[in-house]
């Protein structure tokens, strides 16, 4: 018997399964008031303070709260450790506006039968990728475009064990396949943006990191088998995103977005734990799903 109030997106909320243990909260003190200012007549000139150690740490905390380094190599910087002359240059945020709009014109929202989620071209003839959970139970769904044009589309198959899916609407006409970082693989600290329609606001574009690479997750109950590798991010992904693409800082897709981390399973959402699956592995399935595997 369906669900007479179905979810939309993420599905149940998408919580993969966990080994024990749970998130701790954790909060920093805050910081004293600085003092007031010294109301004295003659004040002596402005000296620059000596650049110590500890200006030089507040400078690299500064520059990662501000998201412009990319991520660090093993370790931790010590009281001695040079700032690396390497490092990523911080990317301006123009530079992901311009990845974003480059990106959404392949993006599409994705209607079905028992809920709603979202998708995006992957082939020169117009074939869309989304998640299998997103369209369950339908043969046919209605895609909406960024311009906004509703096409129908019918699902020519899935792979609940990928939760992958592949539509073919009714025209390629006006459709553009984004591009796929098929031959890279994504690295610990690389900007992303997650793009969907998150509770059905279509467009929608969250940045973030990749947070983890290669961790082991369930796509969900019936998922056909055990747990499958996908990529680990904090950009905010919430139910209506699924099936949208995760992309890097050059507007190529690295992964489908297919699963949240809950801490309450009655009221999904993100706290900044969300995956992806890699889009090698989702590409593979689209192939073997239109070559009738």
């Amino acid at each position: 018997m369906p669900d007479p109030h179905p979810r939309s997106g993420l599905g149940e909320p998408r919580g993969p399964s966990f080994l024990p243990g749970r998130p701790r909260e954790h909060t920093e003190p805050l910081a004293p008031p600085a003092p007031p200012p010294s109301h004295t007549t003659h004040r002596p000139p402005p000296t620059r303070p000596p650049r110590t150690h500890r200006s030089l740490a507040a400078a690299v905390l500064a520059a990662v709260l501000a998201g412009g380094l990319a991520g660090y190599a093993a370790g931790a910087l010590g009281d001695d450790d040079p700032v690396p002359a390497s490092a990523p240059a911080a990317r301006a945020p123009g530079d992901l506006q311009a990845v974003a709009a480059r990106v959404l014109p392949s993006v599409v929202s994705v209607r079905a039968d028992r809920g709603q989620g979202s998708g995006f071209v992957f082939d020169e003839r117009g074939r869309i990728l989304t998640n299998a959970h997103v369209v369950e139970g339908s043969s046919r769904v209605s895609v909406e475009l960024q311009d906004g044009r509703r096409l129908t589309a019918e699902v020519i198959g899935d792979d609940p064990a990928h939760d992958v899916a592949v539509l073919e609407p009714e025209t390629s006409r006006g459709l553009r396949a984004a591009d796929l970082a098929t031959g890279t693989r994504p690295a610990v600290g690389d900007t992303v943006l997650a793009i969907g329609s998150p509770l059905g606001l279509s467009g929608t574009v969250t940045s973030g990191i990749v947070s983890a690479l290669d961790r082991s997750v369930r796509l969900g109950e019936g998922s056909g088998g055990g747990p499958r590798r996908a990529l680990q991010t904090d950009a905010s992904i919430n139910p209506g995103n699924s099936g949208g693409p995760l992309v890097d800082d050059e507007g190529r897709v690295i992964g489908i977005n297919t699963a949240i981390a809950t801490l309450d399973q009655n009221r999904g959402g993100s706290i900044g734990i969300g995956f992806a699956i890699p889009v090698g592995d989702a590409v593979e399935a689209a192939r073997t799903i239109i070559d009738g595997g």
